[in-house]
């Protein structure tokens, strides 16, 4: 069976397309983009970005597309964070 590739925005304006299962940081290197990393196992929110307006942790989840739709990826900012 053919996997269906999940089209996605990212915050460069590019577009990109993945299957189910990917993770999220090889995905975004071929966007272009670094999503900034932290602890790597979920505990600190360095990796957040918003999908679709869900937040999530990347280092954790993988891609999953349940509506079928595009996905729009967003990175999240935390001002502790910031320089």
């Amino acid at each position: 069976m053919k996997k269906t590739k999940i089209k996605i925005r990212w915050p460069n304006n590019n577009e990109t397309y993945a299957s189910e299962g990917d993770d999220w940081f090889s995905t975004a290197a071929k966007a272009g983009l670094e999503i900034p990393t932290g602890c790597l196992t979920g505990s600190c929110g360095a990796c957040e970005i918003d999908v679709n307006g869900e937040t999530i942790r990347a280092c954790i989840s993988n891609i999953k597309n349940k509506k079928k739709c595009l996905l729009k990826v967003t990175l999240t900012t935390d001002p502790f964070w910031e320089n």
